[in-house]
């Protein structure tokens, strides 16, 4: 039976992400059912967060009184409120004190992936946890989807025996691709860059297909699409509220005559979610994607070299016709191949979210896979996960290694800071084992 003692959880960084995957679900408020009631296993008892307006709006909001504190007092807020568990969910670069904060104190925490930004805020977390007897969970909900699990299976099974390589395309469209450079995740100091503040959920799937550690990454990279030099920056002499205005980016996406899509990234939740950002998001000047300050990449293409053997192509491109992936997985018996549409609703053509899998023995014949369409956040991940981590283990979770690590967390990061490094260094750059 599922364990029925609540437990006492804080949270470091009150995001949508944190409203809508872990304190929503915590209070179980019976307005708002679509996020899940997990009340009855574990409750909020204290918010830190950069911006204490943004946090007292959310309990005016909700009607609760969870107690609020300012980042610096993180230190405070565990001693005063006594939780089990940290919940870390900030921008990506404030992970790591939140997480050796938690560790330090002995308590587990759960971290928002990236679960850092560097290699050496890695060691510092895999530092701190081994001195702790608290453990760190890194939220990959993308292990969690129903593809990738299958995928998983075929390759525990044997059916592609050892793999060999893997291939994989990952595209952000002009929409959702075109929203982290108005945020705080152009700032490479912030994020990492996208090849850890995104690319990080690809290479953990890859690390955690192949069951292997990466040794080496080559990559090429570039600033193509945003930034200054953008070719699709309006040109002439206009002021910068013009250039946002004239954005195609934006155009495309604010039309009048078209259904704007919803995307977490942009809109403020409906109900709650609307809250302050002053803050982290100053209204003047306001971010936007052909600024200056850009220091990060758009493009991507990787080579990664793992200790047994296997390799990953990796290519990524934030500013595509259309969102979703393409990935052949081939090994000794077999291959393995997918295609993703990961929002139907904004692609320039006809899609649609069945999803199939392709295998194709070496010598037989192709076997086409049905995917089981599930309900819930990120194509049924989520829900799944807030399973995992706030009520017991699943069976799936258990047979498949669900739940993320630190170590796993850190080889992630690795990757992704290994990328933008080759590109800048114009070299291979060697990942140092972790143990």
């Amino acid at each position: 039976m599922p364990k029925t003692t609540r437990r006492r959880y804080a949270v470091v960084g009150l995001s949508n992400r944190a409203i809508g995957q872990y304190v929503l679900p915590m209070i179980g408020h019976p307005k708002l059912p679509e996020y899940g009631n997990y009340s009855q296993h574990g409750e909020v008892v204290g918010i830190c967060d950069i911006d204490l307006a943004r946090v007292e709006a959310f309990n005016q909001a909700m009607g609760t009184a969870i107690p609020c504190f300012l980042t610096s007092d993180l230190g405070r807020m565990i001693e005063q409120v006594r939780p089990e568990a940290l919940i870390v969910a900030g921008p990506d670069g404030t992970h790591v004190d939140g997480i050796v904060a938690g560790l330090n104190h002995g308590i587990d925490v759960i971290s928002e992936k990236p679960m850092v930004i560097d290699a050496a805020q890695a060691r510092r977390v895999l530092d701190a946890h081994s001195q702790s007897k608290g453990h760190v969970y890194v939220t990959f909900n993308y292990r969690y989807t129903q593809t990738h699990m299958m995928i998983k299976r075929l390759i525990m099974e044997g059916r592609v025996g050892r793999v060999t390589n893997v291939e994989m395309t990952w595209n952000l469209d002009t929409y959702h691709g075109s929203s982290y450079f108005y945020r705080w995740n152009r700032d490479r100091a912030m994020s990492g860059g996208l090849s850890i503040t995104k690319s990080c959920h690809h290479f953990d799937l890859v690390n955690w297909w192949v069951n292997d550690h990466p040794q080496q990454v080559f990559a090429y990279g570039a600033l193509n699409y945003y930034g200054p030099n953008s070719p699709h920056k309006p040109q002439g002499k206009l002021s910068a509220a013009e250039v946002r205005e004239r954005s195609p980016y934006r155009l495309r996406w604010a039309a009048p005559w078209l259904d704007r899509p919803k995307d977490d990234h942009l809109i403020a939740y409906e109900k709650v979610f609307n809250l302050p950002y002053e803050k982290q998001y100053p209204q003047d000047p306001p971010f936007d994607i052909f600024d200056e300050a850009i220091d990060i990449e758009d493009t991507y293409s990787a080579v990664v070299r793992y200790r047994g053997g296997a390799s990953l192509s990796y290519s990524a491109n934030f500013s595509a016709p259309w969102e979703g992936y393409t990935l052949g997985i081939n090994g000794t018996h077999g291959r393995i191949e997918a295609r993703h549409y990961t929002e139907p609703s904004r692609c320039p053509f006809p899609a649609d979210n069945h999803e199939t899998l392709n295998y194709y023995p070496i010598f037989g014949q192709r076997q086409v896979l049905e995917v089981l369409r599930v309900d819930g956040g990120h194509g049924g991940a989520d829900p799944m996960l807030k399973y995992d981590l706030f009520v017991e283990r699943l069976p799936q979770s258990k047979e498949l290694g669900l739940l993320a690590d630190a170590r796993q967390g850190a080889e992630a990061v690795m990757v992704g800071e290994a990328v933008w490094r080759s590109i800048k260094e114009n070299r291979p750059i060697e990942i140092e084992p972790l143990g």
